[in-house]
């Protein structure tokens, strides 16, 4: 696997990468992402080197951005808010090839990143109907912060999500 920042001339790669995503989460019920999200927050994250693709050859495998901040950083208890975290987003696996360990490595080579970047925690947010990634987060030696984010998707619906972190 070959991890590389993304750069402007990848955006449609990424934009049918997401769009396969979002589908076959829709066809699961999880209906957290949508025709708007997380296609928006793509410029900005390859204009501030932060959004990470994952290739097999010539197979984009994952992507995920690692931010500076999330929204949702002061709605649950850290284990240090001194310390300084890095958060992991917008993380997608290929639906070809889920199931299969490309989500552990990808994480793994996230936190070595991380450490790189002088970060001392990394953190994410799951969404708590998302087992497998609740599992795998969990498989892997995050801690789940205390309290819940709450993320208001308008009149229908609220997404509520898991912190997670990991000592770095």
């Amino acid at each position: 696997m070959n991890f590389r920042l993304a750069t402007e001339g990848d955006l449609p790669k990424i934009k049918s990468f997401f769009g396969k995503v979002i589908a076959d989460m829709k066809s699961k019920g999880n209906v957290i992402w949508d025709d708007v999200y997380p296609f928006c927050a793509f410029p900005e994250d390859i204009e501030k080197k932060r959004l990470y693709l994952v290739f097999d050859n010539d197979t984009l495998l994952s992507v995920f951005a690692l931010c500076e901040w999330s929204d949702g950083e002061d709605a649950v208890e850290w284990q240090d808010n001194t310390a300084k975290p890095l958060y992991l987003y917008r993380f997608a696996t290929n639906v070809e090839y889920l199931r299969k360990g490309i989500g552990e490595k990808v994480v793994k080579e996230a936190i070595e990143i991380s450490k790189e970047l002088g970060a001392e925690y990394l953190r994410l947010f799951v969404v708590k109907s998302n087992t497998p990634a609740v599992e795998l987060y969990k498989k892997m030696g995050f801690s789940v912060a205390k309290g819940t984010f709450h993320i208001s998707m308008g009149e229908a619906l609220t997404l509520d999500e898991y912190g997670f972190e990991i000592r770095l």
